[in-house]
């Protein structure tokens, strides 16, 4: 309970304020929120929710979205494929569960496009389960505190950070305690240089105030004209974002708009490979008239 009582007394000071963070918790809410937060800055997050909600306020109306039109509600999320699997699961539980969104994790992980976190996260944050929510700050936080790290890129596997995180969370405070925590990685116990004299764990911490600055590797992405293939992908749906609804672009139009210059001959196979790609993941669609975001 040491643990509980000295991060929440810092929680109480020093927690983040967002938008999905509010006395009267509504689980569409949270499942919209966790679903943006994924590979998406929360301030990013913060201003994109109420302007989605304000066009899909409830688990029916998301629901009905088509492809094209929730992608363009998507704007600036990246990640597109993300609002098409939350669409899908609205579905579902409109179909399967009478528009109710379960509370049980094992249900939840049910859903299309929701995994083992989002599952978890709904379950904590909406319902108040006592189950263990695990993303990478929460990670980083608690390999910190069940045994001495040596650099700050040091994490335990799940294997043993969840006995721990289950022996740790406090019960009837389940949400309250995995926001502390994730607030505690992003401002205190960050990955490159935690802040461990302003740490409110630093006594109970066998990490504290010893860990190395570690080099890192970054994974290696496909690259096209410099730049990663998923900044490319990005582009081509944020130019067809922009087209009217249903109307086609020639692709070598779509090229240039998202490159600021022509498609030359030797990059029409990546090109069209990136477009096989987009339209297998459901993203596009491309006729003979040409391309357009899909329905």
């Amino acid at each position: 309970m040491d643990h509980a009582r000295s991060l929440l007394r810092w929680y109480r000071a020093n927690g983040r304020e967002f938008p999905w963070r509010t006395a009267t918790v509504d689980p569409y809410v949270v499942l919209v929120s966790e679903t943006m937060l994924q590979q998406t800055q929360a301030s990013r997050v913060a201003e994109a929710l109420p302007r989605f909600l304000e066009r899909y306020p409830s688990i029916g109306s998301l629901a009905k979205a088509g492809n094209g039109e929730i992608i363009r509600q998507w704007k600036g999320m990246g990640y597109n494929s993300r609002a098409m699997r939350l669409r899908d699961a609205a579905k579902a539980v409109v179909r399967d569960h009478n528009g109710v969104i379960p509370s049980s994790p094992e249900i939840l992980l049910s859903l299309p496009g929701v995994g083992p976190y989002t599952s978890a996260a709904v379950a904590c944050f909406a319902f108040n389960k006592r189950v263990v929510v695990l993303d990478v700050n929460v990670r980083r936080v608690y390999s910190r505190l069940v045994k001495r790290q040596t650099y700050t890129t040091d994490v335990e596997p799940d294997e043993v950070l969840i006995p721990f995180a289950t022996s740790v969370i406090p019960q009837r405070r389940s949400a309250q305690w995995h926001h502390a925590v994730m607030d505690l990685g992003a401002t205190v116990c960050t990955a490159r240089a935690p802040r461990c004299t302003m740490c409110p764990l630093a006594d109970l911490c066998p990490s504290n105030d010893v860990l190395l600055a570690a080099t890192r590797t970054r994974k290696q992405e496909p690259e096209f004209r410099g730049e990663p293939q998923r900044i490319w992908r990005g582009r081509f749906i944020e130019v067809l974002r922009g087209q009217k609804p249903h109307v086609s672009i020639r692709p070598a139009r779509l090229f240039t708009l998202a490159a600021q210059s022509p498609l030359s001959s030797h990059e029409e196979e990546w090109f069209t490979a990136v477009l096989s790609r987009l339209e297998t993941d459901g993203l596009i669609v491309q006729t003979g008239r040409g391309v357009r975001l899909a329905d």
